[in-house]
Protein backbone atom coordinates (compact mmCIF):
# COMPACT_ATOMS: atom_id res chain seq x y z
CA UNK A 1 0.00 0.00 0.00
CA UNK A 2 1.08 3.61 -1.03
CA UNK A 3 2.06 5.83 1.34
CA UNK A 4 0.36 8.89 2.01
CA UNK A 5 2.34 11.93 0.74
CA UNK A 6 3.01 14.57 3.04
CA UNK A 7 2.46 18.20 2.31
CA UNK A 8 5.71 20.20 1.79
CA UNK A 9 6.12 22.78 3.84
CA UNK A 10 6.35 26.04 1.56
CA UNK A 11 9.82 27.48 1.56
CA UNK A 12 10.76 30.80 3.41
CA UNK A 13 12.17 33.56 1.59
CA UNK A 14 15.19 35.03 2.45
CA UNK A 15 15.02 38.74 1.95
CA UNK A 16 18.43 41.65 2.18
CA UNK A 17 19.50 44.64 2.73
CA UNK A 18 19.42 47.43 0.38
CA UNK A 19 22.83 49.24 -0.06
CA UNK A 20 24.25 51.28 -3.05
CA UNK A 21 21.51 50.28 -4.73
CA UNK A 22 21.94 46.64 -3.94
CA UNK A 23 20.53 43.91 -2.32
CA UNK A 24 22.28 42.49 -0.47
CA UNK A 25 23.29 39.81 2.01
CA UNK A 26 24.19 40.49 6.31
CA UNK A 27 27.83 40.79 6.57
CA UNK A 28 26.98 38.19 9.54
CA UNK A 29 25.13 35.90 7.43
CA UNK A 30 22.40 35.75 10.48
CA UNK A 31 18.44 36.29 9.61
CA UNK A 32 15.59 36.34 11.66
CA UNK A 33 12.39 35.31 11.51
CA UNK A 34 9.76 38.08 10.26
CA UNK A 35 6.60 35.57 12.19
CA UNK A 36 2.23 36.55 11.55
CA UNK A 37 1.34 37.93 14.84
CA UNK A 38 -2.42 36.26 14.76
CA UNK A 39 -0.66 32.71 13.67
CA UNK A 40 3.10 32.23 14.15
CA UNK A 41 3.47 29.37 12.70
CA UNK A 42 2.68 31.44 9.39
CA UNK A 43 6.66 32.58 8.37
CA UNK A 44 6.81 35.97 6.61
CA UNK A 45 10.37 36.14 5.90
CA UNK A 46 13.43 35.78 6.99
CA UNK A 47 15.28 38.86 7.27
CA UNK A 48 18.78 40.09 7.81
CA UNK A 49 20.27 40.33 11.69
CA UNK A 50 22.15 43.45 10.56
CA UNK A 51 25.28 44.52 12.81
CA UNK A 52 27.44 47.95 12.72
CA UNK A 53 29.42 46.47 9.85
CA UNK A 54 26.25 46.52 7.74
CA UNK A 55 24.81 49.83 8.90
CA UNK A 56 28.44 51.19 8.56
CA UNK A 57 28.23 50.19 5.06
CA UNK A 58 24.92 52.01 4.61
CA UNK A 59 26.17 55.31 5.65
CA UNK A 60 29.12 55.13 3.17
CA UNK A 61 26.83 54.75 0.70
CA UNK A 62 25.02 58.09 1.45
CA UNK A 63 28.01 59.61 2.18
CA UNK A 64 28.98 58.86 -1.25
CA UNK A 65 26.06 59.32 -2.83
CA UNK A 66 25.53 62.95 -0.92
CA UNK A 67 26.68 65.58 -3.12
CA UNK A 68 25.47 64.52 -6.53
CA UNK A 69 21.46 64.12 -4.74
CA UNK A 70 22.20 67.84 -3.03
CA UNK A 71 23.10 69.28 -6.44
CA UNK A 72 19.83 67.59 -8.19
CA UNK A 73 17.37 70.45 -8.62
CA UNK A 74 14.40 70.14 -6.06
CA UNK A 75 11.71 70.14 -8.59
CA UNK A 76 14.04 67.03 -10.17
CA UNK A 77 13.70 65.21 -6.74
CA UNK A 78 10.18 66.11 -6.69
CA UNK A 79 9.69 64.48 -10.12
CA UNK A 80 11.05 61.13 -8.53
CA UNK A 81 8.84 61.05 -5.27
CA UNK A 82 5.84 61.81 -7.58
CA UNK A 83 6.84 59.03 -9.93
CA UNK A 84 7.15 56.96 -6.22
CA UNK A 85 3.55 57.95 -4.97
CA UNK A 86 2.09 56.41 -8.44
CA UNK A 87 4.03 53.10 -7.73
CA UNK A 88 2.80 52.72 -4.20
CA UNK A 89 -0.67 53.39 -5.28
CA UNK A 90 -0.06 50.88 -8.08
CA UNK A 91 0.68 48.15 -5.07
CA UNK A 92 -2.01 49.49 -2.79
CA UNK A 93 -4.00 46.54 -2.43
CA UNK A 94 -0.81 43.66 -2.20
CA UNK A 95 1.08 46.08 0.30
CA UNK A 96 -1.85 46.27 2.31
CA UNK A 97 -2.10 42.26 2.37
CA UNK A 98 1.17 42.04 3.31
CA UNK A 99 1.34 44.68 5.97
CA UNK A 100 -1.71 42.92 7.55
CA UNK A 101 0.18 39.35 7.27
CA UNK A 102 3.10 40.95 9.08
CA UNK A 103 1.84 43.26 11.43
CA UNK A 104 -1.98 42.29 11.95
CA UNK A 105 -3.86 44.84 11.74
CA UNK A 106 -7.01 44.61 10.04
CA UNK A 107 -6.95 45.12 6.47
CA UNK A 108 -9.21 48.06 6.59
CA UNK A 109 -6.53 49.96 8.81
CA UNK A 110 -3.38 48.14 7.07
CA UNK A 111 -4.93 49.58 3.54
CA UNK A 112 -5.30 53.55 5.54
CA UNK A 113 -1.40 53.25 6.61
CA UNK A 114 -0.44 52.35 2.91
CA UNK A 115 -2.56 55.17 2.05
CA UNK A 116 -1.24 57.68 4.25
CA UNK A 117 2.19 56.64 2.51
CA UNK A 118 1.09 57.58 -1.01
CA UNK A 119 -0.72 60.59 0.37
CA UNK A 120 2.31 61.67 2.52
CA UNK A 121 4.11 61.48 -1.06
CA UNK A 122 2.38 63.39 -3.67
CA UNK A 123 1.87 65.71 -0.51
CA UNK A 124 5.95 66.63 -0.10
CA UNK A 125 6.68 65.92 -4.01
CA UNK A 126 4.98 69.15 -4.25
CA UNK A 127 7.60 71.03 -2.15
CA UNK A 128 10.34 69.85 -4.59
CA UNK A 129 9.16 73.56 -5.72
CA UNK A 130 7.77 75.14 -2.37
CA UNK A 131 11.39 74.95 -0.81
CA UNK A 132 10.70 78.72 0.29
CA UNK A 133 12.94 80.99 1.85
CA UNK A 134 11.99 84.45 2.11
CA UNK A 135 13.97 87.90 1.14
CA UNK A 136 14.37 90.86 3.76
CA UNK A 137 16.05 94.29 3.38
CA UNK A 138 19.78 94.58 4.00
CA UNK A 139 21.16 97.60 6.44
CA UNK A 140 23.02 98.51 4.02
CA UNK A 141 22.37 100.36 0.53
CA UNK A 142 23.56 98.27 -2.65
CA UNK A 143 22.74 94.87 -0.58
CA UNK A 144 20.34 92.29 -0.65
CA UNK A 145 19.55 89.58 1.87
CA UNK A 146 17.64 86.41 2.05
CA UNK A 147 17.73 83.15 3.73
CA UNK A 148 17.33 79.63 1.63
CA UNK A 149 17.25 76.08 3.00
CA UNK A 150 19.80 73.94 2.62
CA UNK A 151 19.94 69.51 3.10
CA UNK A 152 21.40 68.43 6.65
CA UNK A 153 23.64 65.57 5.52
CA UNK A 154 22.46 62.14 5.68
CA UNK A 155 19.71 60.99 7.81
CA UNK A 156 19.06 57.79 9.86
CA UNK A 157 15.21 56.77 10.19
CA UNK A 158 14.41 54.43 12.46
CA UNK A 159 11.07 53.49 12.70
CA UNK A 160 8.70 51.33 15.12
CA UNK A 161 5.99 48.59 14.10
CA UNK A 162 2.32 49.80 14.63
CA UNK A 163 2.38 52.17 11.26
CA UNK A 164 5.22 50.05 9.39
CA UNK A 165 4.56 52.30 5.86
CA UNK A 166 2.81 55.61 7.27
CA UNK A 167 5.61 56.36 9.76
CA UNK A 168 8.85 55.67 7.14
CA UNK A 169 7.21 57.86 4.73
CA UNK A 170 6.60 60.45 6.92
CA UNK A 171 10.59 60.35 7.60
CA UNK A 172 11.88 59.38 4.16
CA UNK A 173 9.96 61.74 1.69
CA UNK A 174 10.45 64.87 3.40
CA UNK A 175 14.54 63.94 3.98
CA UNK A 176 14.92 62.92 0.29
CA UNK A 177 12.79 66.28 -1.27
CA UNK A 178 15.65 68.81 0.86
CA UNK A 179 18.31 67.20 -0.69
CA UNK A 180 19.37 64.48 1.90
CA UNK A 181 20.71 61.21 1.70
CA UNK A 182 19.14 58.57 3.74
CA UNK A 183 19.60 55.40 6.05
CA UNK A 184 16.35 53.50 7.39
CA UNK A 185 16.33 51.31 10.05
CA UNK A 186 12.91 49.12 10.11
CA UNK A 187 11.19 48.09 12.58
CA UNK A 188 12.26 44.64 13.37
CA UNK A 189 8.76 42.85 13.53
CA UNK A 190 7.48 44.56 10.21
CA UNK A 191 10.85 44.72 7.74
CA UNK A 192 8.43 43.78 4.65
CA UNK A 193 6.68 47.06 4.85
CA UNK A 194 10.10 48.80 5.22
CA UNK A 195 11.57 46.75 2.02
CA UNK A 196 8.40 47.69 0.39
CA UNK A 197 8.56 51.16 0.23
CA UNK A 198 12.42 50.47 -0.17
CA UNK A 199 11.79 48.56 -3.72
CA UNK A 200 9.29 51.25 -4.47
CA UNK A 201 11.99 53.79 -4.39
CA UNK A 202 14.31 51.82 -6.55
CA UNK A 203 11.60 51.17 -8.97
CA UNK A 204 11.12 54.98 -9.27
CA UNK A 205 14.34 55.60 -9.60
CA UNK A 206 16.25 57.09 -7.00
CA UNK A 207 19.62 57.15 -7.91
CA UNK A 208 21.83 54.25 -5.96
CA UNK A 209 23.32 55.37 -2.40
CA UNK A 210 20.12 58.00 -1.47
CA UNK A 211 18.49 55.53 0.26
CA UNK A 212 19.34 52.62 2.11
CA UNK A 213 17.45 50.17 3.93
CA UNK A 214 18.91 47.95 6.79
CA UNK A 215 17.19 45.06 8.69
CA UNK A 216 18.03 43.86 12.28
CA UNK A 217 17.28 45.06 15.91
CA UNK A 218 18.72 47.60 18.66
CA UNK A 219 22.09 46.49 17.49
CA UNK A 220 21.67 48.51 14.05
CA UNK A 221 19.62 51.36 15.04
CA UNK A 222 22.64 51.48 18.20
CA UNK A 223 25.24 51.65 15.28
CA UNK A 224 23.15 54.06 13.57
CA UNK A 225 22.62 56.59 15.98
CA UNK A 226 26.83 56.09 17.12
CA UNK A 227 28.09 56.77 13.74
CA UNK A 228 29.89 59.90 12.81
CA UNK A 229 29.39 60.53 10.07
CA UNK A 230 25.19 60.60 10.49
CA UNK A 231 24.03 64.43 10.76
CA UNK A 232 20.53 63.64 12.07
CA UNK A 233 18.99 60.96 13.40
CA UNK A 234 14.77 60.61 13.38
CA UNK A 235 13.03 57.81 15.80
CA UNK A 236 9.68 57.13 16.34
CA UNK A 237 9.07 54.76 19.46
CA UNK A 238 9.28 54.38 23.28
CA UNK A 239 10.09 57.20 25.34
CA UNK A 240 12.66 55.34 27.29
CA UNK A 241 14.46 54.41 24.27
CA UNK A 242 13.87 57.80 22.67
CA UNK A 243 15.92 59.46 25.70
CA UNK A 244 18.72 56.77 25.69
CA UNK A 245 19.11 58.10 21.54
CA UNK A 246 18.53 62.20 22.40
CA UNK A 247 21.71 61.19 25.18
CA UNK A 248 24.19 59.49 22.55
CA UNK A 249 23.01 61.86 19.51
CA UNK A 250 24.53 65.27 22.04
CA UNK A 251 27.81 63.33 21.82
CA UNK A 252 28.39 64.60 18.00
CA UNK A 253 25.84 67.25 18.13
CA UNK A 254 23.86 65.22 16.04
CA UNK A 255 20.15 66.88 14.91
CA UNK A 256 18.04 64.15 16.65
CA UNK A 257 13.84 64.24 16.22
CA UNK A 258 11.89 62.22 18.69
CA UNK A 259 7.90 60.74 18.18
CA UNK A 260 7.45 59.12 21.41
CA UNK A 261 4.46 57.78 23.61
CA UNK A 262 1.20 59.26 25.12
CA UNK A 263 -1.54 58.81 27.23
CA UNK A 264 -4.45 60.34 25.50
CA UNK A 265 -7.45 61.30 26.64
CA UNK A 266 -11.11 62.27 25.52
CA UNK A 267 -13.21 64.37 27.58
CA UNK A 268 -16.77 63.47 27.62
CA UNK A 269 -18.96 66.71 28.55
CA UNK A 270 -22.55 66.09 29.92
CA UNK A 271 -24.11 67.39 26.85
CA UNK A 272 -22.52 65.39 24.67
CA UNK A 273 -24.20 63.12 22.31
CA UNK A 274 -23.28 60.23 24.31
CA UNK A 275 -23.70 57.44 21.27
CA UNK A 276 -21.18 59.48 19.20
CA UNK A 277 -18.92 60.00 22.29
CA UNK A 278 -19.13 55.99 22.68
CA UNK A 279 -18.66 55.51 18.86
CA UNK A 280 -15.43 57.57 18.76
CA UNK A 281 -14.22 56.11 21.66
CA UNK A 282 -14.46 52.65 20.74
CA UNK A 283 -12.42 52.78 17.59
CA UNK A 284 -10.15 55.37 19.49
CA UNK A 285 -9.02 52.67 22.20
CA UNK A 286 -9.27 49.60 20.10
CA UNK A 287 -8.25 50.74 16.49
CA UNK A 288 -5.32 48.94 15.58
CA UNK A 289 -5.44 46.73 18.94
CA UNK A 290 -4.98 50.02 20.81
CA UNK A 291 -0.91 49.90 19.21
CA UNK A 292 -1.49 53.50 18.40
CA UNK A 293 0.32 56.86 20.07
CA UNK A 294 -2.33 58.68 19.64
CA UNK A 295 -4.87 55.53 21.18
CA UNK A 296 -7.83 56.69 23.08
CA UNK A 297 -6.19 55.32 26.88
CA UNK A 298 -8.48 57.24 29.18
CA UNK A 299 -11.84 58.32 29.20
CA UNK A 300 -12.73 61.08 31.05
CA UNK A 301 -16.69 60.79 31.58
CA UNK A 302 -18.67 63.40 33.19
CA UNK A 303 -20.35 62.58 36.42
CA UNK A 304 -23.51 62.95 35.11
CA UNK A 305 -23.56 60.84 32.27
CA UNK A 306 -20.75 58.23 34.04
CA UNK A 307 -23.05 55.29 34.08
CA UNK A 308 -24.41 55.58 31.22
CA UNK A 309 -21.53 56.05 28.81
CA UNK A 310 -20.30 53.14 30.91
CA UNK A 311 -22.61 50.79 29.93
CA UNK A 312 -22.79 51.96 26.63
CA UNK A 313 -19.36 51.85 25.75
CA UNK A 314 -19.45 48.09 27.33
CA UNK A 315 -21.97 46.68 25.35
CA UNK A 316 -20.10 47.77 22.55
CA UNK A 317 -17.07 46.45 23.04
CA UNK A 318 -18.24 42.87 24.34
CA UNK A 319 -19.57 42.84 20.37
CA UNK A 320 -16.09 43.63 18.78
CA UNK A 321 -14.62 40.38 17.25
CA UNK A 322 -10.67 39.47 17.69
CA UNK A 323 -9.04 37.49 15.16
CA UNK A 324 -6.96 37.82 11.89
CA UNK A 325 -6.76 40.86 10.25
CA UNK A 326 -6.72 39.35 7.18
CA UNK A 327 -10.57 38.33 7.85
CA UNK A 328 -13.04 41.00 7.05
CA UNK A 329 -15.20 40.19 9.98
CA UNK A 330 -12.07 40.81 12.02
CA UNK A 331 -12.20 44.19 14.08
CA UNK A 332 -9.62 43.53 16.37
CA UNK A 333 -6.37 41.87 15.63
CA UNK A 334 -3.55 40.55 17.31
CA UNK A 335 -1.30 42.37 18.94
CA UNK A 336 2.17 42.73 17.57
CA UNK A 337 4.54 40.02 20.02
CA UNK A 338 4.87 37.52 22.83
CA UNK A 339 6.74 40.74 25.15
CA UNK A 340 4.07 43.19 24.00
CA UNK A 341 1.52 40.78 24.91
CA UNK A 342 2.48 40.00 28.28
CA UNK A 343 3.60 43.62 29.53
CA UNK A 344 -0.21 44.40 28.19
CA UNK A 345 -1.40 41.15 30.48
CA UNK A 346 0.72 43.02 33.18
CA UNK A 347 -0.77 46.39 33.54
CA UNK A 348 -4.56 44.52 33.39
CA UNK A 349 -3.42 42.67 36.81
CA UNK A 350 -1.67 46.03 37.56
CA UNK A 351 -5.04 47.33 37.19
CA UNK A 352 -7.41 44.60 38.84
CA UNK A 353 -5.26 44.02 41.59
CA UNK A 354 -2.48 46.99 42.73
CA UNK A 355 -4.77 50.12 41.56
CA UNK A 356 -8.39 48.21 42.68
CA UNK A 357 -9.76 50.00 39.43
CA UNK A 358 -13.07 47.68 38.60
CA UNK A 359 -12.82 45.38 35.29
CA UNK A 360 -15.69 46.30 33.40
CA UNK A 361 -15.01 43.61 29.88
CA UNK A 362 -12.53 41.90 28.67
CA UNK A 363 -8.73 41.33 30.41
CA UNK A 364 -7.81 38.02 28.82
CA UNK A 365 -5.82 36.46 27.12
CA UNK A 366 -7.42 34.34 24.02
CA UNK A 367 -6.12 30.90 23.54
CA UNK A 368 -8.89 28.83 22.69
CA UNK A 369 -8.69 27.53 18.81
CA UNK A 370 -6.67 29.51 16.68
CA UNK A 371 -6.62 32.06 19.19
CA UNK A 372 -3.44 29.79 20.55
CA UNK A 373 -1.46 30.72 17.34
CA UNK A 374 -1.40 34.20 17.99
CA UNK A 375 -1.30 36.87 20.38
CA UNK A 376 -4.59 37.87 21.26
CA UNK A 377 -6.08 40.21 24.02
CA UNK A 378 -9.75 40.63 24.85
CA UNK A 379 -10.64 44.43 24.31
CA UNK A 380 -10.41 45.38 27.73
CA UNK A 381 -11.94 48.59 30.08
CA UNK A 382 -11.52 49.45 33.39
CA UNK A 383 -13.72 51.58 35.06
CA UNK A 384 -14.37 53.51 38.58
CA UNK A 385 -10.38 54.69 37.74
CA UNK A 386 -8.87 57.51 39.80
CA UNK A 387 -6.22 59.63 37.44
CA UNK A 388 -3.16 58.93 39.96
CA UNK A 389 -3.52 55.13 39.22
CA UNK A 390 -0.72 53.87 37.08
CA UNK A 391 -3.31 52.20 34.28
CA UNK A 392 -4.26 56.03 33.56
CA UNK A 393 -0.56 57.31 34.06
CA UNK A 394 1.38 54.73 32.21
CA UNK A 395 1.33 54.17 28.46
CA UNK A 396 0.16 50.37 28.15
CA UNK A 397 -0.14 50.10 23.92
CA UNK A 398 -2.89 47.20 23.53
CA UNK A 399 -6.33 47.60 24.08
CA UNK A 400 -6.64 48.74 27.28
CA UNK A 401 -8.70 51.94 28.03
CA UNK A 402 -9.76 53.33 31.33
CA UNK A 403 -13.00 55.61 32.19
CA UNK A 404 -12.31 58.08 34.73
CA UNK A 405 -15.46 60.67 36.42
CA UNK A 406 -15.05 64.30 36.52
CA UNK A 407 -17.16 66.84 37.95
CA UNK A 408 -16.26 70.51 36.28
CA UNK A 409 -14.16 71.04 32.90
CA UNK A 410 -11.23 72.46 34.52
CA UNK A 411 -11.15 69.30 36.68
CA UNK A 412 -10.98 67.59 33.38
CA UNK A 413 -8.77 69.41 31.90
CA UNK A 414 -6.44 69.10 34.85
CA UNK A 415 -6.83 64.99 34.53
CA UNK A 416 -5.81 65.02 30.72
CA UNK A 417 -3.23 67.40 31.76
CA UNK A 418 -1.74 65.44 34.90
CA UNK A 419 0.19 62.57 32.56
CA UNK A 420 4.52 62.48 31.43
CA UNK A 421 2.79 63.05 28.10
CA UNK A 422 0.96 65.21 25.68
CA UNK A 423 0.65 64.02 22.54
CA UNK A 424 -3.47 64.08 21.20
CA UNK A 425 -6.76 64.77 23.49
CA UNK A 426 -10.17 65.03 22.05
CA UNK A 427 -13.44 66.61 23.66
CA UNK A 428 -17.33 65.87 23.24
CA UNK A 429 -19.44 68.67 23.47
CA UNK A 430 -22.28 70.87 21.66
CA UNK A 431 -21.18 74.08 23.93
CA UNK A 432 -18.86 75.88 21.73
CA UNK A 433 -17.17 77.77 24.30
CA UNK A 434 -16.29 74.90 26.11
CA UNK A 435 -14.75 73.32 23.30
CA UNK A 436 -12.74 76.79 22.44
CA UNK A 437 -11.79 76.86 25.85
CA UNK A 438 -10.57 73.53 25.85
CA UNK A 439 -8.69 73.69 22.83
CA UNK A 440 -6.81 76.34 24.60
CA UNK A 441 -6.30 74.76 27.68
CA UNK A 442 -5.47 71.55 26.48
CA UNK A 443 -1.37 70.90 26.76
CA UNK A 444 -1.43 68.58 23.66
CA UNK A 445 0.14 68.53 20.61
CA UNK A 446 -3.00 67.71 18.47
CA UNK A 447 -6.76 68.51 19.95
CA UNK A 448 -9.78 67.43 18.34
CA UNK A 449 -13.67 67.88 19.05
CA UNK A 450 -16.62 65.80 18.95
CA UNK A 451 -14.06 63.26 17.71
CA UNK A 452 -11.36 60.33 19.00
CA UNK A 453 -7.63 61.37 19.58
CA UNK A 454 -6.53 59.05 16.59
CA UNK A 455 -5.43 60.29 13.16
CA UNK A 456 -4.11 62.44 11.26
CA UNK A 457 -3.76 64.12 7.88
CA UNK A 458 -0.18 64.96 5.82
CA UNK A 459 -1.06 68.53 5.60
CA UNK A 460 -1.01 69.28 8.99
CA UNK A 461 1.74 68.74 11.89
CA UNK A 462 1.83 66.08 13.99
CA UNK A 463 3.70 66.04 17.09
CA UNK A 464 3.63 66.34 21.00
CA UNK A 465 4.68 67.76 23.95
CA UNK A 466 6.41 67.30 27.48
CA UNK A 467 7.65 63.28 27.42
CA UNK A 468 5.91 62.92 23.87
CA UNK A 469 8.92 64.62 21.74
CA UNK A 470 11.49 67.25 21.48
CA UNK A 471 9.70 69.74 19.94
CA UNK A 472 9.72 69.06 16.07
CA UNK A 473 7.04 68.54 14.04
CA UNK A 474 6.52 65.45 11.54
CA UNK A 475 4.35 65.77 8.19
CA UNK A 476 3.07 69.16 7.29
CA UNK A 477 5.50 71.55 5.80
CA UNK A 478 6.80 72.05 9.18
CA UNK A 479 8.49 68.78 8.92
CA UNK A 480 11.19 70.87 6.07
CA UNK A 481 12.73 72.26 9.70
CA UNK A 482 13.69 68.82 10.61
CA UNK A 483 15.63 67.78 7.50
CA UNK A 484 17.01 71.14 6.03
CA UNK A 485 18.74 74.30 7.89
CA UNK A 486 19.01 77.36 7.39
CA UNK A 487 21.14 79.73 5.79
CA UNK A 488 21.33 83.23 4.98
CA UNK A 489 22.82 85.09 2.27
CA UNK A 490 24.19 88.56 1.51
CA UNK A 491 25.00 90.05 -1.94
CA UNK A 492 26.68 93.43 -2.29
CA UNK A 493 26.08 94.43 -5.76
CA UNK A 494 27.47 98.01 -5.21
CA UNK A 495 31.27 97.09 -6.90
CA UNK A 496 33.36 98.70 -3.84
CA UNK A 497 34.34 97.89 -0.44
CA UNK A 498 31.16 99.68 1.53
CA UNK A 499 32.24 100.99 4.85
CA UNK A 500 30.06 100.46 7.69
CA UNK A 501 28.22 103.82 8.92
CA UNK A 502 26.92 102.30 12.03
CA UNK A 503 29.23 102.02 15.30
CA UNK A 504 28.35 98.78 16.73
CA UNK A 505 30.62 95.95 16.61
CA UNK A 506 30.12 93.11 14.23
CA UNK A 507 29.36 89.89 15.18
Amino acid sequence: MAKAKVAAKPTVKKYSNYINGEWVKPQSGEYFDNVNPADTSDIVGRFPLSNADDVNSAVEAAKNAATRWRRTPAPKRAEILFNLAEILRDNKDEFTTQMTREMGKVTKEAGGDVQEAIDCTYYTAGEGRRLHGFTTPAEMPNKFAMAVRQPVGICGLITPFNFPMAIPSWKLIPALVCGNTVVLKSGEDVPLSSLNLIKACEQAGIPKGVVNLVNGARDAGAALVENHDVRLISFTGSTTTGRVIAERCAHDNKIVSLEMGGKNAIIVMDDADVDNAVEGSLWGAFGTSGQRCTASSRLVVHKKIYKKFCEKLVEKVKKLRVGNGLDPRTDVGPVINQAQMEKILGYIDIGANQDKATLAVGGNRLTKGDYGKGFFIEPTVFTNVKPTMRIAQEEIFGPVTCVIPFSTLDEAIDIVNGVAYGLSSAIYTQDVNQAFYAMQELYTGICYVNSATIGAEVHLPFGGTKGTGNGHREAGTQVLDIFSEWKSLYIDYSGKLQKAQIDEVEI
